[in-house]
């Protein structure tokens, strides 16, 4: 299966990761991470939770709740091994070698990341790849429309709880707007809606 390697950016904005992990859940795909990747994800989203205001008690019960739901959804998605490799890359950032260790020793297809400029590609062992997340999305999209249109009306069916209630719709408007925005139109044109959202 097809393998994906989900770097700590992608993961940060809550309505990109849980789109990109109810895709893999379809088994579209199957996603990787590594602990330095969840440990990264649980300081960047202590960091911005305190800077809404949020309570470290509230913060702690929302990142225990991520992380059990990501381990339970995907009991064998984190990667072993991949501190080995990390001398053995290089890389213009080397904090960033951790990433691509995980990939190699996961054995991904691709690196799902906003940084592109992090991984050149010169600098990824053959045939590794690194994507952004529109791109990620769009080639989901191409590839398992059915399956990700599933996804995004299985997503918006569980909203309501604990926050707004959205519909697939406003789902593909946010992505529009905030970091995949061709995959946000075209998902719109798959769920029989306009093509351009306003931003």
């Amino acid at each position: 299966m097809f393998a994906a390697l989900l770097d700590t950016c992608v993961l940060v904005p809550s309505r990109a990761r849980d789109v990109l992990l109810e895709i893999a859940s379809t088994g579209a795909y199957r996603p990787l991470w590594s602990s330095e990747i969840l440990n990264e994800l649980e300081r960047t989203l202590r960091t911005l939770l305190g800077k809404r205001g949020i309570s470290s008690e509230e913060t702690d019960a929302y990142l225990t709740r991520l992380f059990r739901q990501m381990k339970t959804a995907f009991p064998d998605t984190p990667v072993a091994g991949w501190e080995r490799l990390v001398p053995t890359i290089e890389l213009p950032d080397p904090d960033d070698r951790h990433v691509v260790a995980a990939a190699l020793a996961g054995r991904a297809d691709v690196i799902v990341t906003d940084n592109l400029a992090d991984f050149p590609p010169t600098a990824l062992p053959a045939p590794l790849t690194r994507q952004s997340l529109d791109d990620f999305l769009l080639d989901e999209l191409d590839l398992h429309p059915d399956l990700v249109v599933k996804a995004v009306r299985a997503i918006a069916a569980r909203t309501g709880r604990s926050g707004p209630t959205l519909t697939a719709y406003d789902i593909a408007t946010y992505l529009h707007a905030h970091g995949a925005p061709a995959f946000g139109e075209r998902l719109l044109v798959a769920l029989g809606q306009a093509a351009t959202p306003a931003p």
